[in-house]
């Protein structure tokens, strides 16, 4: 590969020049890559958060429920019955909203991308002996295929759980 913008010469990936890097930064194929990167890194921080902490919770509460049924008083016998609906609750929001799984299937398809950025950036895999348009031309049609497919995932989630919640819908 003779230009240095996608293999970076031979180097390590990343250890590509100042005016490389640059010229890369302002291609819209590597700016769409560094956009899906940040977005799904986020969204699955995101769900990663939100599942430990409703998951903690609940086991938070768990624990509680026996310690206070040991008292014998009205007010933690309220607060025992309060801490058991309030476990049913947390689970079905985690069961809404699947953080679990979709900070799995987010993180997945970040490292997919992370993945396809450092093979770009070391002229290797499929981007071995390209040249630099050819190689950024293949790497949009990686990204966006990837990006496709796990938005096709998540729209045949979304159907399924809509469908689920109408069967569930009393008449």
């Amino acid at each position: 590969m003779d230009d240095p913008g996608i293999s970076g010469g031979g180097e390590a990936p990343g250890a590509e020049g100042p005016q490389v890097a640059a010229a890369l930064r302002e291609r819209p194929e590597w700016q769409r890559l560094e956009d899906q990167l940040t977005w799904y890194g986020q969204r699955s921080r995101h769900c990663r958060r939100w599942h430990k902490r409703l998951r903690l919770l609940q086991v938070v509460f768990a624990a509680t429920i026996p310690v206070l049924s040991m008292a014998d008083s009205p007010l933690f016998r309220w607060l025992t019955a309060v801490l058991g609906a309030s476990i049913a609750v947390l689970e079905a929001i985690e069961q809404i909203n699947q953080f679990g799984p979709l900070w799995i299937q987010y993180r997945g398809t970040a490292e997919h991308l992370k993945h396809e950025k450092f093979l770009l950036l070391a002229g290797a895999g499929p981007y071995r002996d390209l040249e630099r348009a050819e190689a950024l031309r293949l790497l949009a049609e990686r990204v966006e295929e990837r990006v496709s497919s796990e938005h096709a995932r998540w729209v045949r989630a979304a159907e399924k759980s809509v469908a689920s919640l109408k069967e569930d819908k009393p008449l």
